[in-house]
């Protein structure tokens, strides 16, 4: 029997995070939930998953970005540096317009998909099976 795919949901938002675990889990998706981006990056370790679904604003404006640096920059994280991220976020703008000074003076890696809340369901789902067969 194949073990089912992980993916782990950092979000401070809990509605946002019982809805997506709900949708994933009907999709045969095993969900992980963190609350933080501390929390993130612990289950990151302890949990290995196959996908990060990953919001920006949570105790700081910018926190998803920060653990977007630190999975894809940090030796602590360099055995997940290729793990795939979805930014999902209430922010409206493309994520370089959101924060174009960082993106001009220091090297920003950037999620590997972002979308904006509230989901696309149909899109949201698509992009989880692409990113994940990658």
């Amino acid at each position: 029997m194949l073990e089912k795919q992980k993916i782990l949901i950092i979000d401070d938002d809990e509605d946002f995070r019982i809805s997506i675990r709900t949708l994933l889990e009907s999709h045969d998706y095993r969900v992980i939930e963190a609350e933080s981006g501390k929390q993130g990056l612990k289950k990151i370790k302890s949990d290995k998953p196959d996908l990060i679904v990953l919001d920006i604003m949570m105790e700081t404006i910018d926190e998803g970005y920060l653990l977007n640096q630190i999975i894809k920059f940090q030796k602590d994280y360099e055995d997940y540096k290729s793990m795939p991220i979805l930014m999902v976020s209430s922010i409206q703008q493309d994520p370089l317009s959101r924060f174009p000074k960082a993106a001009g003076e220091v090297e920003m890696i950037m999620p590997d998909y972002y979308l904006t809340k509230p989901v696309d369901v149909p899109k949201f789902l698509e992009l989880v099976k692409k990113l994940l067969e990658h």
